[in-house]
């Protein structure tokens, strides 16, 4: 099988700074969180363009980190826990009406007191602007400072007198930070350090970690360095339970639907066409794409999370690395250069399911998204393929469904970049799907109104 990634576009938690006059903007980030209780480990897969000069992430935490609350990750668990959920095309056959399948044959493995067992055989400090620094380490290629600051406007000046290239409006938005008593996780790359492609740097990925009773992701800071429209993805890794946003809407996307072979050639734009229409009378509503037990899936578009991935995420921190006890949830939000003015709250959420099961007889899907105390839901659409053979036999049994040979177990087929900002064709979704979705005219300005649910207390 054969999965391509869904890449997550133009969104990040933080903002960066450069040199010179650098014009830095975030490309694409991909952003994990696992929480257990009040531990939060958050884990950042970024990626720059911009000149080879120093340059600068800055994330504000709630606390000051130590050398050991940080370290760099591997690539590759990222594009896996990415791989695992991302919407997927999948499709089946309806098998031979007149297939009569062979007997089930049983092997005894050895004489046992309970009867036999059986088995199946087929298989520092500046006074003056008030900023402090709090702690300074290295980690990999980066220059890590903690830094803590009595006014945003000296903040932002402590920056520009260090050499950073500060981007617009800096300072009115670091400023609710500040006034709660924010601290700032500044990693410097030092370019001697780092492997660039062209003009884009290669960095590690980033993880953290830190204690605090709100769930929360900043995101407001990825506004300075946006182009527009954003969209961000978030995998959340909860121990047995689901994650969503507390301080706007929540929709799920439409799942198990079935399509024409069309979306084959670019799934990608379907997707996207079809969550344009999920949120285009929910403006700032936050979309949940996934949420299932981190160690299974089905259908599986690659392989699932092991003890190791478990691990690298933060099993080390909160002492479990058995995927079985993490359920991994994939939020999906997109929104304008206007609509932010609050960081995304997350809470427990009760579980799901939706997106799962064979067609019946009819060449139909649960579409419906239900209750249950398991987390069983994925954006999952379908090409079914009936049966064109011939039927010879007295009591065909239509409606039976499986692989491409009749039987068997059916391919997911590539996914698509679905995320990436390119151009893309049109996509006439009423055109190309098969079960009835209502189509809704976009919103008169895109996303530049958020969807509020409530609105969330500040802690005490």
């Amino acid at each position: 099988m054969l999965v391509a990634l869904l890449s997550a576009a133009q969104a990040f938690c933080g903002f960066y700074v450069g040199g010179a006059d650098a014009q830095l903007y975030n490309d694409a980030t991909l952003t994990v969180l696992m929480r257990d209780g009040t531990t939060t480990v958050l884990s950042m897969q970024n990626t720059y363009q911009g000149p080879p000069e120093d340059f600068a992430l800055v994330v504000p935490v709630p606390q000051v980190l130590e050398k050991e609350n940080v370290r760099t990750l591997p690539h590759e668990v990222f594009r896996k826990i990415d791989t695992l959920a991302a919407p997927r095309l999948v499709e089946y056959w309806e098998q031979d009406p007149c297939y009569d399948p062979p007997e089930l044959k049983y092997k005894k493995r050895g004489a046992m007191k309970s009867g036999g067992e059986y088995e199946m055989v087929p298989s520092s400090v500046d006074a003056g602007l008030g900023v402090t620094i709090e702690a300074q380490f290295e980690v990999a290629e980066y220059d890590i400072l903690i830094l803590s600051a009595k006014d945003s406007s000296g903040l932002e000046k402590w920056l520009v007198q260090e050499e950073y290239n500060i981007p617009a409006g800096a300072s009115s938005a670091l400023r609710p930070y500040v006034e709660s008593g924010t601290k700032f996780f500044v990693a410097k790359v030092d370019p001697e350090r780092v492997t660039f492609q062209g003009d884009r740097a290669v960095l590690s990925p980033l993880r953290v970690h830190y204690d605090s009773e709100t769930f929360a992701l900043p995101i407001r800071l990825g506004l300075l360095n946006s182009h527009g429209e954003q969209d961000l993805l978030v995998h959340i890794l909860g121990r047995d339970r689901r994650y969503e946003v507390a301080n706007y809407a929540n929709v799920t996307i439409p799942t198990n639907l079935r399509v024409t072979e069309e979306v084959k050639g670019d799934f990608g734009a379907f997707y996207e066409a079809l969550f344009r229409n999920t949120i285009a009378d929910r403006p700032g509503a936050v979309v949940t794409e996934y949420s299932w037990q981190s160690s299974s899936c089905d259908p599986c578009p690659g392989p699932t999370l092991d003890g190791d991935d478990v691990m690298t995420l933060g099993g080390d921190v909160t002492s479990d690395a058995n995927p079985g006890s993490w359920t991994l949830t994939r939020l999906h939000y997109r929104y304008g250069a206007d609509a932010v003015d609050e960081d995304l709250v997350f809470r427990e959420a009760e579980g799901i399911i939706g997106g799962r099961g064979t067609p019946d007889p009819e060449g139909r899907f649960q579409e419906a998204v239900q209750a249950s105390g398991q987390n069983q839901f994925q954006g999952r659409y379908a090409v079914l393929h009936p049966w064109e053979g011939p039927v010879k036999c007295r009591n065909p049994r239509r409606g039976v469904w499986g692989g491409p040979d009749g039987h068997g177990l059916p391919p997911v087929k590539p996914a698509g970049d679905s995320m990436a900002k390119r151009e893309r064709k049109a996509v006439d979704l009423a055109a190309v799907l098969l079960d009835p979705v209502e189509i809704v005219a976009p919103h008169e300005g895109g996303v530049d109104k958020p969807n509020r649910k409530e609105t969330i207390p500040e802690a005490e």
